[in-house]
């Protein structure tokens, strides 16, 4: 039995230990994020049920409900639902919308581009929560690395500690300014205005921004995205479209011999009635009727047809008003034609060897009858055909792009003729949605950062509205949100509140403040400030600015100086969380698309934490007037 009075040096203790051993864990990757976040979350209750934090008023503060709450925080709702928005943007195309216009801006300079994303991040993130603007820009830049044929390993990460760094430069950059501010109120000091720190802010931003550009990028894995996608993104399909009236195809004309207005396309054939012409092409105007046999990657058949998606398969269009069908619950219903339906996904399918349907075309098999797909394009590695793809005999190895329904496309992991890819599996975008999802998505930023309701309020309606709009499905909103974000947020929070409530957090504080004993006040505030930003990648940055602003208050009373200077470095120091995809939300944000492993937020968020830390330590001092 341990005495009352060793309890709380006992708990500290073993909560310091346990943070220790978490840590090694997620360096040494010795378990996945998601086993060691939930075996620390389950340390927490255990060691705490047996080892209860006893309050004044006699309440555990640390029991199952206290340390179940991370994963009912409003901090994680947000993420979550922005995540939804974010894949609805993506859905509906408008942020293909948006990484064109980057591009065009930037006339194909990669380097002027990641720039420009840098900077108009940072904009953002310094009147704007950083969550979201990190949510908007990661697809943003998916695109963007995809255009410039870049890993996105290279640059997701920038684009968090791009919004981290704008976030320090005005009160409302992000939600731990203004707590900070909040509570310099309540222990009677004056609060900050808006852009009472901008300056600081901006030197320790723009340092912080120079290493990002120069620096950053050489230090981040060249790693293929979770699924292999970049492995195939070379993969050249043959496909069939056919010039329908109104289509932007009509009167399309070549220029020496091809026709540049199909970009990254090859025209293999085009068929008008009898007549079969092949390239190069001449004195040839395309005409309503035609069949243009073409080879193009995913992307390029996607961009061809978007806004038409009609031009891959005309021939359904005879079936949209042919009246009800049957559904697979056998219930009649008015039918649609595939593009018209909400929640398409297009996959790959390769022909198994000995399948039944090797040697027969796509008409003798009946293949959009029998799965409910259409079969948009195939890729044959030996040679590139010229014939229309539903009058090819398949052969085993072929690939087959298909579109159809998500559950349609499920049902093909048990077929006997194909072999299902599973990473090929990808949204297909909804033009006609645009103006819906940028609108719900503008509404949500406009809400939140009026401060008219929170931003998990806003967010989470946000999410609800894309859905109930047809947008996405119940089922694309669930696939979005990622388990690794939502363990490792709630073990954060967790942790956090271990720390406050039994005093780690002050004893480490407070054991500063004897060592810094007799230091000048440069020197103390310099020291204050690494300590805060050490532990902000422990702890989440709200707990930090909370526990540390009181202790800011403290030192500079006793020390006979201004509060101002170090109630900015708790600022500062709380939002340096760059080496731990613990630290931040954005971190884990862009932790999934990036493809990164706990090492790498280390080996580059480290020296950008000593970088801010010696740009404050250079130019707070002097900018304050204080003793170095």
């Amino acid at each position: 039995m341990i005495a009352p009075e060793l309890i709380a040096p006992f708990q500290m203790g073993v909560l310091f230990l346990l943070i220790v051993v978490a840590l090694t864990i997620f360096a040494t990757e010795a378990l996945s994020i998601e086993l060691t976040s939930l075996a620390v979350i389950a340390a927490l209750l255990v060691f705490f049920h047996f080892f209860p934090v006893i309050g004044p008023d006699g309440e555990d503060k640390l029991d199952l409900r206290h340390l179940f709450s991370g994963f009912a925080n409003p901090a994680l709702i947000a993420v979550l639902a922005l995540l939804v928005l974010g894949e609805g943007l993506t859905r509906t195309g408008v942020l293909d919308e948006a990484a064109n216009t980057v591009i065009q801006f930037t006339k194909q300079n990669r380097a002027v581009a990641v720039a420009l994303m840098l900077v108009v991040v940072m904009f953002f993130s310094a009147v704007l929560n950083n969550i979201p603007v990190v949510v908007l820009f990661v697809p943003i830049m998916q695109v963007l690395t995809r255009r410039f044929r870049q890993s996105p390993s290279r640059y997701m990460m920038l684009l968090s500690f791009a919004s981290v760094l704008g976030g320090m430069t005005t009160l409302i950059g992000s939600s731990t300014n203004l707590l900070v501010s909040l509570e310099l109120d309540d222990l009677g000091e004056e609060p900050f205005g808006f852009f009472d720190f901008t300056v600081p802010g901006l030197v320790l931003a723009g340092s912080g921004l120079i290493y990002l550009f120069f620096v950053a990028p050489r230090l981040l894995p060249d790693r293929a995205p979770l699924g292999g996608v970049m492995e195939e993104r070379s993969r050249h399909f043959m496909a069939q479209v056919s010039v329908t009236q109104g289509s932007r195809l009509v009167g399309l004309a070549p220029v020496g011999g091809i026709f540049p207005d199909l970009k990254d396309v090859t025209v293999l054939m085009i068929q008008r009635g009898e007549r079969a012409m092949v390239p190069p092409f001449e004195d040839l105007t395309l005409e309503v009727g035609d069949m243009i046999i073409l080879a193009a990657t995913r992307q390029a058949l996607g961009a061809l047809a978007k806004g038409e998606p009609e031009l891959l398969h005309p021939e359904l269009m005879a079936d949209a008003f042919r009246g009800p069908e049957e559904n697979h619950d056998g219930e009649a219903t008015a039918h649609r034609p595939p593009w018209t339906v909400s929640g398409q996904i297009q996959a790959e399918v390769m022909v198994r060897p000995e399948s039944e349907v090797v040697g027969r075309t796509l008409e003798e098999v009946g293949f959009r009858y029998k799965h409910h797909c259409v079969v948009l394009g195939i890729e044959r590695r030996s040679r590139m055909l010229r014939e229309r793809i539903t009058r090819i005999p398949l052969k085993d190895g072929d690939v087959l792009l298909i579109q159809g329904r998500p559950e349609d496309v499920d049902r093909l992991r048990g077929e006997r003729s194909v072999v299902l890819m599973e990473w090929s599996r990808q949204p297909l975008v909804t033009p006609q949605y645009q103006r819906i999802a940028a609108a719900i998505f503008l509404a949500v930023i406009a809400a939140s950062a009026s401060g008219v309701v929170p931003i998990a309020l806003a967010a989470f309606c946000g999410a609800s509205v894309m859905i109930a709009s047809g947008i996405l499905s119940i089922g694309d909103a669930v696939r979005v949100l990622d388990r690794k974000i939502v363990l490792t947020i709630a073990m954060a929070l967790a942790l956090g509140s271990a720390m406050q409530e039994t005093g780690g957090a002050t004893f480490l504080a407070e054991q500063l403040m004897s060592a810094m004993a007799g230091a000048s006040p440069g020197h103390v505030l310099s020291a204050f400030f690494l300590l805060m930003a050490l532990l902000s990648n422990v702890l989440s940055t709200k707990a930090t600015a909370v526990l540390f602003t009181p202790i800011a208050v403290d030192l500079a009373r006793v020390m006979g100086l201004p509060v101002e200077p170090f109630a900015v470095a708790v600022i500062f120091a709380s939002n340096c969380s760059f080496a731990s995809p613990i630290g931040y939300q954005t971190n884990l944000v862009v932790m999934t698309p990036g493809n990164y492993r706990f090492m790498d937020f280390v080996r580059v968020g480290l020296p950008l934490i000593l970088l801010v830390w010696v740009a404050f330590t250079l130019f707070a001092p002097w900018y304050y007037g204080l003793p170095r």
